[in-house]
């Protein structure tokens, strides 16, 4: 598994990304910008600061961005395992509910297959580590099933014959 993530929209790969997770080693550079977790952007986005980045981990309450949604450039959905899914309700919330229309992200342990369910869910872009799923992304190869029965926040054709169901 790959250190340094690759980020990764419908378009492919981006190469210039801005925005950097910060640690205890990793710090945001010169023309680069951190995503800061929930508290940290709060404080930040109650003084006043705009186009900010926020790192939003499973526990957090995505209903407190709901005041600054008008500030925040990127929402970054932390996905600590695999088999964790409420970044998946984040996101769905965040579209459906709070009607954020900026960029999400998932970030942390993305495997290939749970990605069209992410852009299905409004997630915009992945940064990916998985060497398998860099791999099928550089193929253009998702998985996945073409005809689904639920709404999502990413608008569905009708696939005709049937009114409950929709093409990815």
């Amino acid at each position: 598994m790959s250190t340094t993530p690759k980020i990764w929209n419908e378009a492919g790969f981006v190469s210039d990304d801005p925005w950097v997770i910060e640690t205890e080693e990793t710090k945001a550079g010169h023309n680069e910008r951190p995503l800061l977790p929930l508290a940290d952007f709060l404080a930040k986005a109650g003084d006043g600061e705009r186009e900010l980045g926020v790192l939003i981990a499973p526990a957090d309450d995505v209903i407190a961005l709901q005041p600054f949604l008008d500030r925040i450039a990127l929402v970054a959905l932390s996905f600590p395992a695999f088999n964790d899914g409420r970044g998946f309700s984040h996101a769905s919330l965040l579209r459906s509910r709070l009607g954020y229309h900026g960029a999400i992200r998932a970030v942390g342990d993305v495997l290939i297959d749970q990605i069209p369910l992410m852009l299905r869910c409004g997630i915009d872009s992945v940064a990916v580590t998985n060497a398998t799923a860099i791999k099928r992304l550089e193929e253009n190869c998702l998985p996945g099933i073409p005809h689904h029965y639920q709404p999502t926040a990413k608008p569905a054709a009708k696939a005709g014959g049937y009114s409950w169901r929709r093409v990815s």
